[in-house]
């Protein structure tokens, strides 16, 4: 059965950057609606770090508590997926769930972040968030001061490699899908520099003994002891519905991401995206930050129109 309800707001995404552009929304007396279809990209992890007063904060912990406290304020949220979406007559956007509901927004909020699509090595996505990382902001800390390989599978892995310099004095950059010549030489001297050891040849498995990662098997059968692997994901944009929307995209080495001012809008009127659905480096704590902006921005938006409006 098709319902029809009309909010001021609708977001689109149940994780950090949706779920602060809720909130504020809800304490601004918005009537919002959050559509969450429950993939946050960071659940593999078994914390989320770096953020203030949050960190070491389970990733679905800091989501239940950000869906108990948009409730407080009235905010709804239903678990499920945008399937269509069209602006509607007068600036306003229809948005089709896949339950069947059919709701109208004034302003519609894109917070649908990105997938990690990862290097199709065997044994790796299985230990993806535990010894297999990607990140040193969000792992590096954890896995201080360990035997560390770095996986290249581009030439921005070298720049990962001497970054994770700073966490552990014993890392090994496994050129895997590069060659030596694919090295400039100041990457060769800044990988000197650092210590960082280069291993040639492509990398044929992970190797695993009672439940961690002990070393890093290459095509040659040669066996490097290593207890952590970092492996950079390439990011899949959750865009499809900014494409759908008319939403001018901008290319970057990390995928198409809409074009946006400082407030997170697009160039579609009434139409914003917000964390990873807006770039591809939002952390959880930046993501909250561009939620925030975002609904800020939008309060101001509805209420200079109604006051325009009622002004004729």
């Amino acid at each position: 059965m098709t319902e029809n309800h009309a909010y001021e707001v609708v977001v689109v995404g149940g994780g950090a950057a949706g779920l602060s552009a809720a909130l504020v929304l809800g304490r601004s007396r918005r009537r919002t609606l959050v559509v969450d279809a429950g993939e946050p990209r960071n659940a593999p992890s078994a914390h989320l770090q770096g953020y203030l007063s949050r960190d070491g904060m389970s990733p679905a912990e800091f989501l239940a508590v950000g869906r108990a406290e948009i409730a407080r304020y009235g905010v709804e949220l239903v678990r499920d997926r945008v399937v269509d979406a069209a602006a509607a007559e007068g600036g306003d956007f229809t948005v089709v769930l896949a339950g069947g509901r059919t709701v109208r927004a004034r302003q519609l909020v894109v917070a649908t972040g990105l997938a990690d699509e990862l290097p199709p090595l065997p044994g790796l996505a299985e230990r993806f968030g535990r010894d297999v990382v990607h990140c040193p902001y969000c792992h590096g800390w954890e896995v201080r001061d360990l035997p560390t390989g770095v996986l290249a599978t581009t030439p921005l892995s070298v720049h990962q490699a001497l970054m994770v310099t700073q966490w552990s004095q014993d890392v090994r950059l496994f050129l895997h899908e590069l060659s030596e010549a694919d090295l400039t030489d100041q990457d060769l001297r800044r990988l000197a520099t650092a210590g960082v050891t280069v291993v040639p040849g492509e990398v044929a498995e992970l190797v695993v003994a009672d439940d961690r990662l002990t070393g890093i098997r290459l095509m040659d059968g040669t066996v490097h002891d290593r207890a952590v692997l970092y492996a950079a994901p390439r990011a899949v944009p959750h865009n499809d519905l900014l494409v759908r929307l008319g939403a001018e995209l901008r290319e970057t080495p990390f995928g198409s991401y809409p074009v946006i001012d400082e407030r997170g809008l697009t160039t579609v009127p009434g139409l914003w995206a917000a964390g990873n659905a807006s770039g591809f480096a939002e952390q959880v704590i930046n993501a909250a930050s561009r939620g925030y902006r975002a609904g800020a921005a939008i309060n101001g938006e509805l209420l200079m129109a109604d006051l325009d409006d009622g002004a004729r």
